[in-house]
């Protein structure tokens, strides 16, 4: 399948997701719009982890390798997002600079500098 082709499936997908909703005049839209975005973050996910990649998605096997890429990809998003989450949590939040700490300004913090 074409790049052309896949976005006009999962276009034609989103659209009929849309319309049903819609006549069916459900109260809760916000679950249609989480559905919407589930399926355009997978959509543009896959095709970001497939890229490059020599898989081919007409045959079962194929499908199961693209699966497999994609969820590895996916988990190692997740756990690099931990990572920086948990460097930042980790780190000694000062009130002050350290980087350009000189003689002068060694025990000023921002604060006092904004006075």
């Amino acid at each position: 399948m074409t790049l052309t082709t896949s976005f006009f499936i999962i276009a034609l997908l989103v659209v009929s997701i849309w319309v049903i909703i819609e006549f069916k005049r459900m109260k809760h839209k916000i679950f249609a719009f989480f559905l919407i975005g589930l399926i355009i973050f997978t959509y543009a996910t896959f095709t970001i982890s497939l890229q490059g990649k020599n898989v081919t998605l007409t045959t079962v096997p194929g499908m199961i390798d693209a699966g497999k890429l994609y969820f590895s990809w996916l988990g190692s998003v997740f756990v690099k997002a931990k990572t920086v989450t948990m460097y930042a949590i980790g780190i000694d939040w000062k009130d002050y600079n350290e980087s350009v700490i000189s003689e002068n300004t060694k025990n000023e913090s921002v604060w006092d500098k904004l006075k």
